[in-house]
């Protein structure tokens, strides 16, 4: 069974879930990151079928599977922000690094935590690869109505502290300041896999194209026919990660 605990990143309190194979001494470890919660249940059940994910990757490859929720999200205390978020993926990067059985990181990522995965690469040598599902090239059409997403982001509860955030105008810029473009032809000559559906209804096929074209050669591209926005269900986008996490050089 995953083992539960909690990571702190910065003044906030992270749950997370690690699948980890018995009576290995040292294994890589996969991170896998959620996306922004829609829907209902909204941010109590955002990552709820990743701790089975994270099990069955573990078990598949033999590899460390953490997942996590991100702050405002399931049992992880804060609220949502662009910046905050990023932080989280830093100290869960950070948490695995320091372990003596982990011998490397990697990343993975659903929509808008793929979209951080590839920033955060970008900018941490640490990580020594990245996989994304359904990543948007861009998140600056969040940002075109600022009371009208913080609404949003109230009523899917990743925000219940009043007065946060204390400047929306700021933290409504942090989306724009985003660029998932830039960042990926930082990834290579790592390993980096982009996979998408081709009817995704949120976030174009498209993106993935200017993903990877952004990449440059080298970077892994999938397009799943007929799959949707929420390709962590297609049994198919688990062997591509199972089969991409087997190639890595650990």
């Amino acid at each position: 069974m995953p083992e539960e605990l909690t990571i702190t990143s910065g003044e906030a309190t992270l749950a997370a879930v690690l699948a980890k194979p018995p009576g290995i001494a040292r294994v890589p470890a996969l991170v896998l990151c959620h996306g922004f919660p829609q829907g209902p249940g909204g941010a109590s059940s955002v990552a709820a079928t990743y701790p089975d994910i994270a099990q069955h990757l573990s078990d598949l490859t033999g590899w460390a599977v953490l997942t996590f929720t991100f702050r405002g999200a399931g049992k992880s205390t804060g609220d949502f922000s662009i910046s905050g978020w990023l932080t989280d993926i830093d100290a869960v990067v950070t948490w695995l690094e320091a372990r003596s059985d982990i011998t490397g990181v990697w990343l993975a990522g659903s929509a808008t935590g793929a979209a951080l995965c590839i920033v955060h690469a970008a900018a941490d040598t640490r990580v020594r690869g990245v996989a994304t599902l359904a990543a948007p090239a861009t998140m600056r059409h969040w940002v075109d109505n600022a009371p009208q997403l913080l609404d949003h982001a109230q009523r899917m509860g990743v925000i219940t502290t009043p007065g946060f955030p204390a400047n929306v105008a700021a933290w409504a810029r942090q989306f724009t300041e985003l660029d998932p473009l830039a960042a990926a032809a930082k990834i290579p000559p790592r390993p980096f896999l982009v996979i998408h559906g081709s009817e995704d209804p949120v976030v174009p096929p498209e993106s993935s194209i200017a993903i990877v074209d952004a990449a440059g050669p080298g970077t892994e591209h999938r397009i799943l026919a007929g799959a949707g926005h929420l390709l962590r269900h297609d049994p198919r986008v688990i062997a591509l990660l199972a089969g991409w996490m087997s190639r890595q050089d650990r």
